[in-house]
């Protein structure tokens, strides 16, 4: 299989995100039936526990939601309706820390807990403190749209825990300059650079002492340690139906079946079968959804025949793939590569 499926189609984002976007559609007039359609997705999924989505997923409906409300900065709309609750845990260690500093720190441990693409890095001199971002997987057509959220998101963050705007800060964005550029500076309230190497926020060092207006240390310290189990699990692989939908995508020569799955994440059948439902899946649902994610993604990316992806998937009979796949999509496979979606 090809790197870049893998990384494409890798669970690494959480759904907390594209529930935002459809609750802003929603209020934009359109129902979950328009929203949806052509993005291969359902609501019901989403809402679904903490399963994350992958980048092919996010971009499907990202692409949806830009032709339908035509406005090409939808993460700074985003960024600007997500509330402090929308981030769990990570979003009640930010409003009970004790000042900016751990603020901008705890932000940057661990952002990695809603979006696994990026990693922040921060540096600090004498005069001025820095919040970067290096990107873990190729963005591609999504980078606009994860810069612009978590950057309104972030400031967002730091007027809430001062009740100030604190502007004295300079942004770059590794993004080609927009013909929208104007948004970001009215949303912003400061200057916005484009065409920057990487993501970056830097504001001076005198700022950061400045406290939180709700910091409680009680409060800090059980979201503190809830975000920390969070990232060890993540560490660890993630949520098991995370953990199993990377063993398949990582397969290149068949899908293993349940048992060698189990096997290769050192518990029994039966205990993975019982962790899969309590997360509200199964093992055959997530089997099914990595080829189903697959099929779309060598129909329409690649020039792959059908009778070889159908192999690729694990199907001896491309009559049998291809019967299969009209249950899926409601078309052929070839109705799918010539576009008549």
């Amino acid at each position: 299989m090809a790197l870049l499926a893998t990384e494409r189609l890798r669970p690494a984002i959480h759904p907390t995100y594209a529930r935002l976007v459809c609750a802003h559609l929603r209020q934009e007039g359109f129902d979950n039936e328009t929203i949806l359609q052509g993005t291969r997705l359902q609501w019901e999924q989403l809402l679904s526990g903490n399963r994350y989505l992958s980048l092919e997923q996010l971009a499907r409906l990202l692409r949806r939601a830009t032709a339908l409300t035509r406005t090409p900065w939808l993460g700074l709309d985003i960024g600007g309706i997500t509330s402090v609750s929308a981030h769990g845990a990570l979003g009640y260690a930010i409003v009970s820390a004790p000042n900016l500093r751990v603020v901008l720190h705890t932000l940057a441990r661990f952002t990695r807990l809603r979006f696994q693409l990026v990693n922040v890095v921060i540096s600090e001199t004498d005069e001025h403190f820095t919040v970067s971002m290096e990107e873990l997987s190729e963005l591609g057509d999504v980078r606009e749209f994860i810069y612009s959220a978590l950057l309104v998101t972030y400031l967002q963050l730091v007027d809430t825990v001062t009740s100030q705007r604190l502007r004295n800060i300079q942004i770059e964005l590794p993004i080609s300059r927009p013909q929208w550029a104007d948004v970001y500076q009215q949303r912003c309230g400061c200057p916005v650079m484009f065409d920057a190497p990487a993501f970056r926020l830097q504001m001076p060092v005198s700022v950061l002492d400045t406290p939180c207006l709700t910091a409680d240390a009680g409060t800090f310290r059980t979201a503190l340690r809830d975000c920390e189990n969070q990232l060890r699990q993540l560490d660890n692989g993630g949520a098991l139906s995370q953990q199993v939908s990377n063993c398949l995508l990582n397969s290149s020569d068949g899908y293993p079946g349940l048992d060698e799955v189990a096997s290769r994440l050192a518990m029994s059948r039966r205990t993975l079968i019982r962790r899969l439902k309590i997360e509200g899946t199964s093992y055959q649902e997530l089997l099914d959804g990595v080829r189903q994610e697959l099929a779309a993604w060598y129909l329409l990316e690649t020039t792959v025949a059908v009778e070889q992806i159908a192999e690729r998937l694990g199907y001896q009979d491309t009559s049998n793939f291809s019967r299969t796949f009209r249950r899926w999509f409601g078309m052929t496979p070839h109705a799918m590569r010539n576009g008549d979606i």
